[in-house]
């Protein structure tokens, strides 16, 4: 838990909710890929409704919120309930204040590429309009001056995100094969170690979009910006199971810590979730999934933003830290 420091008087610059791993479906408990965790699909609405309850009697109410990935459960295609899912659980954000969200791979077994870039789940349209269905989802913001966030797509590469007459998806199932030799690409080629990775539920970062987050990072540099980064899949091995990290996270974490600016970064997908701090002082923070929550707990936080440090404020299995900033440990 957070120990207790002078946020307790000072107020905040701003605050934002942070929330993983909702995945809402109307069928009733099940489990997961492995049948060894039990998943509570009709309850994740609930919790996602006492969230919402908490960020609303915040004393500094939420700027936004981020939202980070796999919104409602890949089970809604196969009945068919897809939109009806996302509609539910959209009215639930619509007591929030702005919602970012971050695509996940559940996003992609319920819609298309280009589907979602038309639904509002694309909140990169607030700044620019996408033609390109093959296009990456990449965008970045700034709630206040002197702060920037980041999203990124994790299946920009992909085999679940893309037309298999792409040139993406051909590149993605010839990098994934050359891992991985199972009939069944959601089965790990290794029980163990970092080439768990490559299964068919996770993905990458093109170098299209590598190259744009160097950019946008550059110049967040000179303009001595904080960049809080946030992506579906977690990009360092001590930040959670390797089984859930992307593909090429070693090329996403070069990029990251050669930019003074970098603060943080915020990712979903295992539902366990994790946190490292690195050498440069970033911080790698992976959100407990809302899905394999217990409906007598719940996984959601507010994030308390100060000129020197971030503060998260844990609810249920999500824990209180203090992330100060590079420079400032």
């Amino acid at each position: 838990m957070a120990t207790e420091t002078m946020e307790d008087c000072e107020p905040p610059l701003f605050t934002f909710g942070i929330i993983a791993d909702i995945q809402y479906a109307d069928i009733d408990d099940g489990f997961n890929f492995k049948q060894t965790r039990k998943r509570y699909y009709r309850n994740s609405l609930r919790l996602l409704q006492k969230a919402n309850e908490g960020w609303n009697v915040e004393q500094v109410k939420p700027s936004f919120i981020l939202q980070l990935g796999d919104i409602i459960d890949g089970f809604n295609k196969k009945f068919d309930a897809s939109q009806c899912a996302l509609d539910r659980v959209m009215r639930e954000f619509n007591h929030s204040p702005a919602v970012h969200h971050v695509w996940g791979n559940h996003e992609f077994y319920n819609f298309t590429r280009g589907v979602l870039f038309s639904s509002v789940l694309n909140t990169k349209s607030n700044q620019d309009r996408v033609s390109d269905p093959d296009e990456f989802y990449a965008y970045h913001f700034s709630p206040t001056p002197n702060f920037r966030f980041v999203v990124l797509d994790a299946y920009d590469l992909s085999v679940i995100g893309r037309e298999q007459a792409s040139e993406k998806y051909k590149q993605s199932l010839k990098l994934l094969k050359e891992h991985n030799n199972k009939e069944d690409l959601n089965h790990p080629p290794v029980f163990s170690g970092l080439e768990q990775r490559f299964v068919k539920f996770n993905g990458g970062f093109s170098q299209d979009q590598l190259e744009w987050l160097d950019k946008v990072l550059s110049e967040a540099d000179e303009a001595q910006e904080k960049v809080t980064v946030a992506s579906h899949l977690p990009v360092h091995p001590d930040s959670t199971d390797p089984i859930c990290l992307a593909w090429n996270y070693s090329e996403v974490l070069s990029i990251l810590q050669s930019h003074r600016s970098v603060v943080c970064f915020m990712a979903g997908h295992d539902h366990d979730g994790g946190y490292h701090r690195d050498a440069s002082g970033i911080h790698y923070l992976t959100l407990e999934g809302v899905i394999e929550t217990p409906p007598e707990s719940n996984a959601f936080g507010t994030m308390h933003v100060y000129a020197d440090r971030m503060v998260l404020k844990g609810n249920g299995r999500i824990s209180d830290r203090v992330l100060a900033y590079p420079g400032n440990l």
